[in-house]
């Protein structure tokens, strides 16, 4: 099932998703025919969306929501976010949660383990060399040239037409959590309230599973968010204060572009 647009160029194959709510890229750098790998994909993150949406009244959650459905007897991938979940929940102190007001809603890891499995997936099929895009969050594997690196724009969530820094590097994922793509969103769930104090946070690393569950838990965090991120072992993050002025952890300048220098 292959909804939205595939380009083929010299050596490249990249392909536009919409699922989730969002737009979906997914762009391949090995020379040859991917559209076996892209459709793969493609059915992938919609069978994605179809067990785990909030907004679909069929979907796994939605039933298990009603009382329709246990755990054990949806999708298997149900119990395995949970669990993932669980384990975010508490390396966070409880600001990542997979429930909001008595209902289950995982969707704050849902999305960048997705992707993180759809690059997989790439890999599976023989590309090295891919980015797997879902809404600002992505999973990178190798380079997007022989000897280059990714490089991804953060967006200034204050002035979207800014951009903060670009991140480079290779196989690494990159989440940002915060108001530029879906505005104010984010619940703190210690606190029971809306989220405060910040208006994003980018989290860089090796899985974008944990980035994306990093990034929501710390924006939940507010201000206190950038000193738990210097205690995350492997990842990195841009910290942008919703009243202008950004922080970042000690490893995060190696992963960044300096603004006026070339990449």
């Amino acid at each position: 099932m292959t909804t939205g647009a595939t380009t083929h160029r010299q050596a490249s194959t990249f392909h536009i998703e919409h699922c989730m709510g969002t737009v979906f890229t997914i762009d391949i750098r090995d020379p040859g025919c991917w559209d076996d790998a892209v459709r793969n994909v493609v059915r992938w993150l919609h069978r994605v969306d179809a067990v785990f949406s909030t907004y679909k009244a069929e979907s796994h959650i939605s039933r298990i929501r009603r009382g329709e459905l246990t755990v054990a007897d949806a999708d298997p991938n149900v119990a395995l976010i949970l669990d993932l979940c669980r384990q975010v929940e508490d390396e966070s102190d409880g600001y990542f949660s997979a429930s909001w007001d008595g209902d289950l809603d995982p969707t704050g890891l849902v999305k960048g383990w997705a992707i993180e499995r759809a690059s997989k997936m790439l890999v599976s099929h023989g590309t090295d060399n891919h980015a797997v895009n879902g809404g600002g969050d992505v999973q990178l594997a190798g380079g997007s040239a022989p000897g280059e690196p990714w490089r991804v724009g953060i967006v200034d969530p204050l002035d979207r037409t800014r951009v903060l820094t670009v991140v480079r590097g290779c196989d690494i994922a990159v989440a940002t959590s915060g108001t530029v793509e879906r505005g104010a969103h984010i619940v703190d769930p210690v606190r029971a309230a809306p989220a405060v104090g910040l208006g994003s946070v980018t989290v860089v690393g090796p899985s974008l599973t944990r980035a994306d569950g990093y990034a929501t838990a710390a924006f939940a965090m507010g201000t206190d968010a950038p000193a738990w991120l210097e205690s995350v072992p492997g990842y990195e993050a841009l910290v942008v204060f919703d009243g202008g002025g950004t922080t970042d952890t000690s490893g995060f300048a190696t992963r960044e572009i300096p603004d006026g220098v070339p990449g």
